[in-house]
């Protein structure tokens, strides 16, 4: 009995070649989004798996509380580490002190490149299960020991064996490599690790050696592994106050400890006062909705091309029906053609996933591999195949199965009105979605815009920086903006102890004539030289930056115009800010200018208020660099590389350029709304799809009427828009229910972003206008195409 339905329902297939193609194919390209989407979704959601233990690891995290407002953070004092230890040490198995990710300049005979790293103390392998293929877990204890990623070594050292090699770091540490580890695969934390230094050396800096007791200088990172015996929640509770008990000086803060789970690190990242508030997830679960959505409206496809093929299939049904077929007997027969679309359709989709995987991975900046031998997904599949199999197909065989033989066979059965109905509801669904995709993508693509075109207070076009985060650019940067000014690719030059797109200090201890009592201030530090404002082309608000021609520069500092608004401030320039204590030593710093707001972090939130400093030890950490504009980046580029080799031949020449390093700030949101428009796209294809099939339908079941109405006179015109303007109208009706949906779920995407944009009643218009376009073109050929069919065929006797 089964294989006799396959064989029908192959028939059938063949029977009606346009209807099976488009069928097939809209749900296959609806089945690949899914596919596709839900490859994405898994692997967002395996994230970190590649770690066995990630349940039992974790960051520590520190809420602190600033005029009301709660900030939270990984930054924590160094002292946290030695009271971990000594009083809570039966609660974790490992601890591990961590600097920032940092990009260092390693050097081996006439190679010379950039990794990326940490420093980090020796539990910290262990903690992560590193797996070695050189040397030991225990090389970090060495404090000359460095060890490599397999790439990193393979990049350094080609063919040559690694281990025992003597190698430069900022050309001023020499370190022994001695170990190597297996690159951490993509899709997990740590995966751009390249090396890791040890923290006995990363502590001689004075500046972290004099951080031993400091509660408040929060400049570091802690990672823990929890006790095989000790639950997260106990654990995170028993350190929450460790830092306020400790040290009274940073009471006022209310600063609370916590343990941040590795399984959060990825997905629910964002914190809003102090309560975790999601992160990524919301991306998981959007596009995980848009998957559904977009095979729901490929299901809806074959429902409605399967019911409008209904009178041409009644007869069958009546002659099956009298001859003894049973209505269990016809829905497993329909089910069975559902199906086996449904598996033809599937394998396309395979295809159609393996074929756009790479693109994919480049559009998501993804390494997604088509788990070929990953027997849960093939599971998934076959599940997918029934449930789509069993939403397409089970009305289509109720339906069909329920027609009444007699009616059918004395030729009285007609489809009714009522009949239709279900068919126009599925449309306006099929439309009130496509049409929300359409609206939700135009008002990302604007909140994007709107960032982008924020004034951010400097110029980034043709600015470059020069990370010198090494003992020999000690003070001569001087010396290299005379060198780079002479060679005339550079029209000026200064420096920053942070890069122009970040911010890497905050600061508070200052006090000013009509500060509130007990207000704890918050600001932004940089440190920065002469012409700072100059080569970033700052435009400045009020007073000036600082100049060469004034010795008193040193005790000078400058604000934004945040920190003026911040600290209530009028007419600032020429007042004093004070700075220390009168035990620990008092001084005096005037205000000489206030800039303009410069856009150093998010583009989406408010400017935080700041305040630069003289550089008077000149100890930058980058060089900014102004381009001369009146030769080309290239020629400029070779210039500048030429004078700096020429002075520190050995160090390795890396700049990035401002504008591409600012406009990464747009990356997830960029990839956001390029994944939306892409499958906006493929759901207004598979719409049409099913748009034209049903119009074709239509046409076919009127073409008796559309030759009456011919021989009596009706024009091409009045014919189109008599097949038309029934679409057109549940299309309408789509948007009115579209419009409301969006409006409502976006405004709420939009007032995440303290910087937003409004949303705009021209976008529902574009959006109809769009809709309504993509009808006419789709519906608009099948119905000129039996406008202009000879009435004499369609009147014919059949």
């Amino acid at each position: 009995m089964f294989k006799n339905y396959i064989k029908i329902a192959f028939r059938n297939l063949l029977k009606h070649k346009g209807y099976s193609a488009i069928n097939i194919f809209g749900l296959a390209l609806g089945m690949a989004v899914t596919l596709m989407i839900g490859l994405w979704v898994a692997d967002e959601l395996n994230y970190n798996n590649h770690f066995e233990n990630k349940s039992r690891l974790a960051q520590v995290y520190q809420s602190q509380t600033f005029n009301g407002t709660t900030q939270t953070g990984p930054a924590i004092p160094r002292p946290l580490e030695f009271a971990l230890r000594e009083n809570f040490k039966s609660k974790f198995k490992h601890l591990s002190m961590a600097s920032w990710l940092e990009s260092r300049n390693f050097n081996y005979e006439e190679t010379a490149i950039s990794l990326e790293g940490y420093s980090v103390q020796p539990e910290f392998t262990q903690m992560i299960n590193l797996k070695i293929l050189q040397g030991d877990t225990a090389a970090l204890k060495s404090s000359n020991a460095i060890m490599l990623s397999q790439t990193a070594a393979k990049t350094m050292f080609g063919s040559q064996n690694a281990m025992g090699k003597m190698i430069q770091v900022n050309d001023i540490d020499t370190m022994i490599v001695s170990a190597i580890y297996e690159d951490i695969p993509e899709g997990n934390e740590f995966s751009d690790m390249e090396y890791l230094m040890p923290w006995s050396l990363y502590v001689n800096k004075d500046w972290i050696k004099s951080s031993v007791d400091q509660w408040g200088n929060n400049s570091f990172q802690l990672f823990v592994e929890l006790a095989d015996d000790v639950d997260l929640a106990s654990a995170s509770a028993a350190i929450a106050t460790v830092k306020k008990e400790s040290d009274t000086g940073v009471a006022p803060f209310n600063p609370q400890l916590f343990l941040f789970p590795m399984r959060e690190w990825h997905l629910y990242s964002n914190f809003e006062d102090g309560v975790q508030t999601g992160g990524r997830i919301e991306n998981v679960w959007l596009f995980g909705i848009i998957g559904l959505f977009v095979l729901l409206l490929a299901c809806i496809n074959f429902m409605n091309l399967a019911t409008a093929r209904s009178e041409k299939r009644a007869i069958e049904v009546g002659i099956r029906k009298t001859i003894g077929s049973t209505k269990n007997q016809l829905v497993k027969q329909f089910l069975s053609e559902s199906f086996l679309v449904v598996i033809l359709a599937c394998i396309l989709a395979l295809g159609i996933t393996l074929l756009f995987l790479k693109p994919f991975n480049t559009l998501a900046d993804k390494a997604i591999a088509f788990p070929w031998s990953n027997l849960k997904f093939w599971g998934v599949v076959i599940l997918f195949i029934v449930v789509t199999a069993l939403v397409s197909g089970s009305y289509p065989a109720l339906y069909l199965s329920s027609f009444k033989p007699i009616k059918v066979l004395k030729g009285t059965f007609k489809v009714g009105k009522l009949a239709t109905l279900p068919r126009k509801i599925l449309v306006v669904t099929q439309f009130s979605v496509s049409a929300a995709l359409i609206i939700g993508t135009l008002i990302v693509m604007a909140q994007i815009d709107f960032s982008k075109n924020r004034p951010i207070g400097y110029t980034t076009e043709s600015l470059i920086q020069i990370p010198v985060m090494s003992n020999q650019y000690l003070g001569k940067s001087d010396m290299m903006r005379n060198r780079f000014k002479e060679s005339g690719a550079v029209v000026e030059m200064a420096t920053s102890s942070s890069p122009t797109t970040e911010v890497w200090s905050n600061q508070s201890g200052y006090g000013w004539e009509g500060k509130p009592e007990g207000f704890q201030e918050d600001l932004a530090f940089t440190q920065i030289s002469y012409e700072f404002v100059e080569t970033l082309n700052i435009k400045m608000a009020s007073g000036r930056g600082f100049s060469r021609e004034f010795p008193t520069d040193s005790t000078a500092v400058i604000l934004n115009e945040s920190a003026v608004a911040y600290m209530g401030l009028q007419d600032p320039v020429g007042k004093y800010l004070t700075q220390g204590s009168n035990e620990g030593g008092m001084r005096n710093l005037q205000i000489i200018g206030v800039m303009k707001d410069m856009v150093v972090q998010s583009p989406y939130e408010p400017v935080k208020q700041a305040i630069y400093m003289f550089d008077g030890s000149n100890n930058a950490s980058y060089w900014n660099l102004r381009l001369n504009p009146k030769n080309s980046i290239r020629e400029n580029l070779a210039t500048v590389e030429k004078v700096f080799k020429e002075h520190f031949p050995n160090a390795l020449f890396h700049y990035d350029f401002i504008d591409q390093v600012y406009a990464k700030k747009f990356a997830e949101e960029d990839r956001i709304a390029s994944l939306a428009k892409v499958f906006t796209a493929l759901a207004i294809i598979i719409s049409c799809l099913g748009l034209f099939g049903l119009a074709s339908f239509v046409a076919e079941q009127r073409t008796k009427e559309i030759g009456v109405r011919k021989v009596l006179g009706a024009s091409v015109a009045n014919l189109w828009l008599l097949l038309s303007k029934d679409f057109l109208l549940l299309v309408m009706i789509a948007l009115l229910i579209a419009a409301p949906v969006s409006y409502y779920l976006m405004r709420q995407w939009v007032q995440k972003f303290a910087y937003h944009t409004e949303i705009s009643i021209w976008i529902f218009v574009a959006a109809g206008a769009g809709a309504l376009a993509i009808t006419l073109l789709t519906v608009s050929f099948q119905a000129i195409k039996a406008a202009l069919a000879n009435p004499v065929k369609s009147l014919r006797t059949e």
